[in-house]
């Protein structure tokens, strides 16, 4: 049988990087204890105000075909949310919901890239930003982003890697897996390479109440670059309410209009019921939000501290995640995320996220402190034997 020549494209970037995961709980699910520090899922529950409005609006018979650009109501909502960030006028015919970041990720980069061209992205990056970019047709550009700027993507290795077929630059900070998270001068920076060379911004921005310290920075907030900038986010991470499935793409109004046919063919809107419960989340800030990003930020340097050589931790700017550098014991983070899954520790290989990555360890923060430090423990003493039977090989 004949397939579309997508799923060509798409081969081999499904659940495939996720091999360790999916291990680990076939393991847990057969009785044995792991410690999973593999997915982005928040530890704590959603608001119960937020789910009592979501449970109204269902016995309200808010359960029929919704908008299918947002709820009036919602639209509204984020539009005044972005244009108190940004401080200029953001209305409703610049917000499109969506049913999660992944899906705005996907629909926009539908409507920005084409087969033959390129979109840059930062070496390490999220797990799904390749397929992303490959299911238009076009191909991943890599821009370096380095441990030795603390996997800051630099104006100049952006410069560097521009071709005449880029047409899209995929931002994400605070950044998964690194958790570098851009200063405005940072972006100001970056954003003046995409005017020179008339690239799209889109950028991914789930983790922007889980940033650490500082103000967090958005090229959208930047009047010389927001008519080139699409900002999609999610309540996923902010709210701890990643089962809803409820996100959104901000950006100029000719793009959401361009956008809207494709959204619409695809999921046409999100349900009411959840519209309903993500307007009563944006409305306010999220205490939930500041509770995981002190609790992110304590495990953060709890790893750092209890970590010991020959692995190296690399303090996160922000989000839920810290890498773990394990080139030193000889193996690669692929080798040590294996041989750690014996151990009853289930951490994702950095190659699952790019060449960038490939000697680290991305360690979710979402576990309590107790666990955490176990898992620490046993990534030392596996460290302690892998070292010396390395160099006996």
């Amino acid at each position: 049988m004949r397939y579309a020549s997508i799923t060509d494209r798409m081969a081999g970037l499904g659940s495939g990087k996720w091999a360790v995961h999916v291990e680990a709980r076939r393991r847990a699910a057969a009785g044995n204890r792991i410690i999973e520090l593999t997915i982005g899922e928040p530890d704590v529950a959603p608001e119960p105000a937020l789910l009592e409005v979501m449970m109204h609006a269902l016995r309200a018979g808010r359960t029929r075909y919704g908008s299918g650009r947002a709820d009036p109501a919602l639209a509204a909502v984020i539009a005044e949310r972005y244009a108190r960030r940004s401080g200029r006028s953001v209305a409703a015919a610049n917000v499109l919901a969506f049913p999660g970041t992944q899906a705005a990720l996907y629909a926009s980069m539908t409507a920005l890239a084409d087969h033959g061209d390129e979109v840059l992205v930062g070496d390490p990056m999220y797990a799904t930003y390749e397929g992303v970019v490959r299911a238009t047709g076009a191909r991943v550009r890599p821009v370096p982003l380095r441990a030795a700027d603390r996997f800051h993507m630099r104006a100049e290795d952006l410069e560097a890697a521009v071709t005449p077929q880029c047409r899209v630059l995929l931002l994400n900070s605070p950044h998964n897996p690194t958790g570098a998270t851009l200063t405005r001068d940072e972006i100001a920076a970056i954003g003046e390479v995409c005017r020179r060379h008339d690239l799209w911004i889109v950028s991914d921005e789930v983790y922007e109440e889980l940033t650490f310290d500082g103000a967090f920075a958005s090229p959208f907030d930047d009047p010389a670059l927001a008519e080139r900038t699409v900002a999609v986010s999610s309540i996923s991470k902010s709210h701890a309410a990643p089962g809803l499935r409820s996100g959104w793409a901000v950006g100029p109004q000719e793009f959401c209009q361009r956008l809207l046919p494709i959204s619409e063919t695809m999921l046409f809107g999100t349900p009411p019921f959840i519209a309903d419960a993500t307007a009563h989340a944006l409305g306010a800030a999220s205490a939930t939000a500041e509770r995981m990003r002190l609790a992110y930020r304590r495990r953060a340097g709890l790893v750092a501290e209890s970590i010991a050589s020959p692995l190296v931790p690399l303090i996160p700017d922000g989000g839920m995640f810290i890498l773990v550098d394990v080139a030193a014991t000889g193996l690669d983070g692929e080798g040590f995320a294996w041989r750690l899954l014996d151990e009853g520790v289930a951490v994702m290989p950095g190659g699952s996220f790019g060449e960038g990555a490939r000697t680290f360890l991305r360690i979710s923060l979402t576990v309590p402190d107790e666990a955490l430090a176990e898992a620490c423990s046993r990534m030392n003493r596996l460290a302690e034997r892998v070292v010396p039977e390395r160099r006996r090989a």
